[in-house]
């Protein structure tokens, strides 16, 4: 599978190389701007902060770090309501105890 790999990408490299290009195509090509969601341009908006920076403002805090509290919140409330209706609800299996007779 991996030798398979391999060889598709050399011939694709190889095919790649081989055709000409015009000066145009290749001029058009490195004027491509390529890292248009790389980050550092202006910010709008107040600045991100940490949840635990401030923790009574949920819309100060960075959008991943919302998340992670959201489904935290939400799994807590899920586990606890399943265990606050599942409490009572034990089945009465008595085991009985080898050598010993039963009831």
């Amino acid at each position: 599978m991996a030798a398979c790999t391999v060889a598709v990408r050399q011939a694709a490299n190889l095919a790649r190389l081989s055709t000409p290009k015009s000066t145009s195509t290749a001029q058009a090509a490195s004027l491509v701007h390529r890292r248009g969601l790389a980050g550092g341009g202006d910010h709008h908006g107040p600045p991100k902060v940490n949840f635990w920076q401030d923790p009574l403002s949920p819309s100060k805090w960075k959008e991943e770090h919302f998340v992670i509290v959201s489904l935290t919140g939400w799994g807590l409330l899920i586990y606890g309501g399943y265990k606050f209706f599942t409490k009572g609800k034990k089945e009465d299996k008595q085991e009985e105890k080898v050598g010993e007779p039963s009831k």
